[in-house]
C-alpha cells in the first residue's frame, strides 16, 4: 500500500520537471537524430517519453513494459511495411526504459541484446541526462536496423511514422 502511494505521488509531481528535462528544442534534436538514422535503414523508430503514467495504470500497478506495449500499438509502430518498427519508451519519474521491437527485427535481435542497450542508457538516465540517453538509444537501435534492414541506395524513402518524439 505504501509503495503504491509513493508511486502515485512520484508520478503526480513529475510533470513540470519532466518538461524541463526534455524541452521542445531537445525533442526536435531527437527527431532530427531519428530522421538521420532512417537514411541508413528501412526501419522506423518512434520515441515516446512520459512524465507520468495515466491514473488507470497507476491504480492497477501496471508496469512500464505494459504501457510501452500499449503505446507500441497506439502509435502503430507495429504497422510498418517490413515489420521492423521500434519503440523507445522512457517513463521519466521511474527512469524506466523499454525497447519494443516489431517481429521482423525481433527475429534478428534477441531480447537480451535490447536489455544490454537499456543498461547502457540507464547510466545517463540515473544522472537525469535524458537527451544523451535517448540519443544513445536511437543510435543503438539504428545500428541494429542498418545491420538487418539496410536501405538500398536506389530505394525510395518512405517515412511511415513521424520522427519527432512524443514528449512529456
Amino acid at each position: 500500500m505504501l509503495r503504491a502511494l509513493r508511486r502515485l505521488l512520484q508520478h503526480r509531481w513529475a510533470e513540470a520537471p519532466a518538461r524541463r528535462a526534455l524541452p521542445p528544442p531537445a525533442l526536435q534534436r531527437l527527431g532530427a537524430r531519428v530522421s538521420a538514422s532512417e537514411q541508413h535503414h528501412t526501419g522506423q523508430i518512434r520515441v515516446v517519453t512520459e512524465a507520468s503514467l495515466p491514473w488507470s495504470y497507476l491504480r492497477r500497478q501496471a508496469s512500464p513494459r505494459e504501457r510501452a506495449i500499449m503505446l507500441f500499438s497506439k502509435y502503430r509502430v507495429w504497422d510498418t511495411e517490413h515489420n521492423n518498427g521500434v519503440l523507445i519508451y522512457l517513463l521519466m519519474p521511474e527512469r524506466a526504459i523499454e525497447i519494443v521491437a516489431d517481429r521482423g527485427l525481433a527475429r534478428h535481435v534477441p531480447a537480451q541484446e535490447w536489455q544490454g542497450v537499456v543498461r547502457q542508457m540507464s547510466v545517463h538516465f540515473q544522472q537525469m541526462r535524458y537527451e544523451e540517453g535517448l540519443i544513445q538509444a536511437i543510435d543503438a537501435v539504428s545500428l541494429r536496423l542498418a545491420q538487418h534492414f539496410p536501405r538500398a541506395a536506389s530505394a525510395d524513402q518512405v517515412n511511415e511514422l513521424p520522427d519527432v518524439p512524443v514528449g512529456p
